[in-house]
């Protein structure tokens, strides 16, 4: 058996296992930003006057929790799309 073909086969392997393992950190995001915006809505049936303030500061912290799903999400198309091929190329 040819190594090379072993060798490029472990290398995809490789890629398509840390995809999927990337893909996995959207849930994070998911349950943390589900959690925030209950809370806020928590807060604003209670103390309705502090509708702008508590919507204002939920929607910035979604931001910043959405940008480690964004970050897996890309790291993952990278791994399926790009490294691949740069596996190949330097495996011959």
């Amino acid at each position: 058996m040819d190594l090379t073909i072993l060798a490029k086969a472990i290398a995809l392997a490789g890629c398509a296992i840390g995809a999927g393992l990337a893909l996995i950190a959207g849930i994070g995001p998911g349950i943390g930003e589900g959690n925030a915006v209950a809370k806020a809505l928590e807060a604003i049936g209670r103390q309705p006057e502090c509708k702008s303030d508590v919507t204002s500061t939920m929607l910035l912290g979604c931001a910043i929790a959405e940008t480690t799903g964004i970050y897996g999400f890309v790291t993952g198309l990278l791994l399926i799309f790009v490294a691949p091929g740069m596996f190949m190329n330097l495996l011959g």
